[in-house]
């Protein structure tokens, strides 16, 4: 195969030379610089690219075209390459335009004009574009088929398993011809839903969390016995504790019940973490952390229940639902917290069926036209309010305190009151929920008196968290709601826990068991943002180092 293709795509002439004669001087050696003049034009050499069989790394497109703007060129350009990288070439006076661009059609980054010097404006973007182009690639993806029933709930569960764990897929409804053909095809019926078939035609009837990892190629057994340090939970917390931890050498392990990035993977954007202005999403975020732990020699282990967590003289001990277990010199616990249930009649019995916990982004797609709830207030329920909007006719956000104010940041409230299908409800809250086979309609009350019913088939909620703790022995402390005291919370008259066994206090992030350290939203006390779970898993390896020199 030859040189893999940058393409860039501007009416302007002198923009257009600049660009390809700044892409040259850096990239010119290992890719071959194309330049077209119009949306159409580049599409006919993305056709014949295609025919050729030759590969395209990365796509920069001009916004503002005549005849085909930016956005909808890249779209196009998707259908032909799907795995190149994109950018978008815009005026400061567009950056907006960019941004949703961003949202709509899976922008990698955008670029402002003029981007002198290039060594710093451009440079570091394409450098970006073409490493995670590398990390993707152009290998063909074997087809995953996934047979369920829209309103099913464990097909829900698998769906989400797949598309958080990045495991490409196709799916298809037993409502459907083709569906019923490949059911037919692999023996199964439509009881036996939901139902795998994997790419060497290997058929799963409703797989378990193991199995279907399993099957698609995730990793589920450790390499190793014995490590330095495991990394319990594969959130901002745990990811930045693996991390530090690999690549200072530990031999490092982590553990994730489901899939890396945690509640913070299923945020559509995020906007006020450090160095990303234009935000991020937090798939996009914990994916490349997940790939630089991975990188340094971090092992992940996915769909694996920690049932137990004890202290075996120097070692530390993980038990698994299945009876295995590993062990290391030290753990970090970064589990971090689940929502919290909706009380309300018919809310259970329809999760996963039209009542969704989190962001849900996979039913995206079916939100179409229609009327969207989403419970909460905090930023969490704000971001799905916004990630919705673009798909759903209406969305309407139901607060149970007075305002906004109290719980959600200041410019995602100002950038919800921008978006006019996005209504706020203040104190109002779900008081049941209805449907047969999926959810139907909702019964609301507002202020506390009078209930009206409304029709919708998706409800999100976001109403809080709560640690997944109970699993923890007693000699790990916890406080009245489940999150665990770690340092100077465990001080008892200025003194060490009962039955602590060194002669100095507990370390800032560490537990009433010597060697194990908490990170992220399970710590008491901790402060719910990214930014501050990525700090504490780091600031954590720096104390598995303290505890490791002291053995």
């Amino acid at each position: 195969m030859s040189q893999p293709i940058l393409l860039t795509v501007d009416d302007d002439p002198a923009v257009s030379r600049s660009v390809a004669r700044d892409l040259r001087r850096r990239y010119g050696k290992d890719y071959r610089i194309i330049r077209a003049d119009s949306g159409a034009d580049a599409l006919e050499a993305l056709r014949e690219i295609k025919l050729r069989g030759d590969a395209v790394a990365a796509i920069l497109a001009d916004y503002r075209m005549p005849q085909m703007d930016g956005i909808v060129f890249l779209e196009k350009a998707m259908d032909l390459f799907p795995n190149a990288r994109r950018a978008l070439l815009t005026a400061y006076a567009d950056t907006d335009a960019a941004i949703q661009a961003i949202n709509v059609v899976d922008v990698d980054h955008y670029l402002l004009k003029p981007w002198d010097p290039p060594e710093e404006k451009l440079y570091p973007v394409v450098d970006a574009l073409v490493e995670t182009w590398r990390a993707v690639g152009e290998r063909p993806v074997d087809e995953i088929k996934l047979i369920g029933h829209r309103y099913s709930s464990p097909s829900f569960h698998l769906r989400d398993f797949l598309a958080r764990n990045a495991v490409p897929y196709r799916w298809y409804s037993v409502d459907d011809d083709e569906g019923r053909r490949i059911l037919e095809a692999a023996d199964a019926a439509p009881q036996d839903i939901p139902v795998l078939v994997t790419p060497d035609g290997t058929v799963l009837r409703q797989p378990s969390g193991p199995e279907l990892a399993d099957a698609v190629g995730l990793s589920t057994r450790p390499a190793q016995e014995f490590y330095d340090l495991i990394v319990i939970g594969g959130g901002p917390a745990g990811l930045g504790a693996a991390v530090y931890g690999a690549s200072e050498g530990l031999r490092t392990v982590i553990v994730e019940r489901k899939a890396t990035g945690g509640q913070a993977g299923t945020s559509s954007r995020i906007e006020n973490y450090l160095g990303f202005p234009d935000g991020v999403s937090g798939a996009q975020l914990t994916d490349r952390a997940r790939r630089q732990a991975l990188k340094f020699g971090a092992e992940v282990l996915t769909a694996r229940d920690v049932v137990g967590l004890e202290a075996r003289g120097s070692a530390r001990v993980v038990m698994f639902g299945d009876g295995t277990e590993i062990a290391a010199h030290s753990v970090v616990l970064a589990s971090g917290v689940t929502y919290r249930a909706l009380e309300a009649p018919g809310v259970a019995e329809l999760a996963g069926r039209g009542v969704y916990y989190g962001s849900a982004a996979t039913e995206a797609p079916e939100c179409k036209g229609e009327h969207v709830y989403i419970v909460g207030g905090a930023n969490s329920a704000g971001q799905a309010a916004v990630f919705f909007s673009k798909h759903a006719a209406d969305v309407t956000i139901l607060v149970r305190g007075q305002s906004l104010e109290a719980s959600m940041s200041h410019y995602l409230i100002e950038q919800i009151a921008g978006i006019p299908n996005i209504h706020v409800r203040t104190r109002t809250t779900v008081v049941e929920a209805h449907g047969d086979d999926h959810l139907e309609r909702l019964t609301l009350c507002e202020n506390g008196g009078a209930t009206e019913t409304v029709p919708t088939g998706h409800l999100f909620i976001f109403i809080g968290a709560a640690p997944r703790t109970d699993w923890l022995g007693t000699e790990i402390q916890r406080d009245d709601h489940g999150f665990v005291r770690t340092g100077p919370d465990l001080l008892t008259d200025g003194g060490p826990p009962p039955g602590w066994p060194l002669d100095r206090d507990p370390h800032y992030l560490e537990s009433s068991i010597p060697g194990v350290f908490v990170a992220g939203d399970v710590r008491a006390a901790s402060v719910k943002r990214v930014a501050s779970a990525v700090g504490e898993g780091a600031m954590a390896v720096t104390l598995v180092h303290r505890y490791l020199e002291e053995q």
